[in-house]
């Protein structure tokens, strides 16, 4: 038997830091152990959503039909009926914050609906048997819904000049950026709720009972000034209702009258862009923490 090396007195022992194998069989080194392995699960979990997204292009294609559809159909149906004065720029340039929405929205909610299935078919409960907490993989599976939502959005978002919009760096970058603070908002809202659900019918069901009033009261098909009080109140407390007014007021940021329609409304004055930003970011953060806090509970 050989005999274990010794180290001079005061001297750090680093040998279970070297042999201690990190993520995927790799050595590891020093005190950052198990932050790295953390990190590495939440790249793996990010890594399997995106390669389900470049294995599955046809499935991307249907995504990405119906808000195409709405765009060029409906915006180009309406674009004679409405006039260019009543919303400042013409009904496709007014429809395309809220086609980006629902872009995203979609792979967000698909989220949750993948969480709920997991549990089911068993496959979550192998994923827990990861040296990693519970959190992590929460944390990662909210990343790649994020992640996979922003992609699918970057798509439709090629369309900004058959829509009127100019194809500038800066303005395109502030909406990529929109629209991955509202992924990550709905995915977080999508994982709250299925933690709480047990059954894909049941998630399925609310989702039919809430999504298509939140979408009408979003600002993303026609202002929500036309409506009456009790709706504004309620589209004031609708997360889309936020990523969309967040989306037309970037653009407005750029190209002149872009946001002349008024959107979200507090007390009769529309909340700063940085703070409708703020609320966006408040809410997914609570809902991502609030799943964690319930997906941490051993079942």
């Amino acid at each position: 038997m050989t005999a274990p090396a010794l180290r001079p007195p005061g001297a750090p022992d680093t040998s279970e830091a070297s042999d201690a194998p990190g993520a995927c069989g790799l050595p590891v080194r020093g005190p950052l152990t198990r932050t790295r392995r953390e990190l590495r699960a939440v790249h793996a979990l990010v890594h399997r959503d995106l390669l389900r997204l470049s294995a599955q292009p046809t499935h991307t294609a249907l995504t990405l039909i119906q808000p195409v559809l709405y765009l060029f159909i409906l915006g180009g149906g309406l674009t004679a009926l409405i006039p260019h004065s009543a919303l400042g720029v013409g009904y496709q340039t007014y429809l395309f914050p809220g086609m980006l929405m629902m872009t995203v929205q979609t792979p967000a909610i698909m989220v949750g609906i993948r969480l709920i299935t997991d549990r089911q078919t068993g496959y979550l409960r192998e994923l827990l048997m990861a040296p990693v907490r519970r959190t992590t993989i929460l944390l990662g599976s909210c990343a790649g819904g994020t992640a996979v939502a922003a992609v699918q959005g970057a798509v439709l978002l090629a369309l900004a000049g058959a829509v009127g919009l100019p194809y500038d760096p800066l303005l395109l970058g502030l909406l990529l950026a929109a629209m991955i603070l509202a992924s990550f908002t709905i995915t977080a809202l999508s994982l709250a709720l299925a933690v709480t659900l047990r059954r894909p019918e049941a998630f399925h069901m609310l989702l039919g009972l809430v999504m298509m009033p939140l979408l009408f009261l979003s600002g993303g098909f026609f202002p929500l000034d036309g409506l009456p009080g009790w709706a504004r109140s309620l589209a004031a407390a609708n997360p889309i209702a936020y990523g969309v007014d967040l989306l037309r007021r970037c653009i407005g940021l750029r190209v002149p009258d872009g946001a002349a329609a008024a959107g979200i409304e507090w007390f009769g004055r529309q909340p700063p862009l940085p703070l409708e930003a703020g609320v966006l970011s408040v809410a997914g953060a609570l809902a991502l923490l609030w799943a964690a806090r319930r997906f941490s509970r051993p079942e």
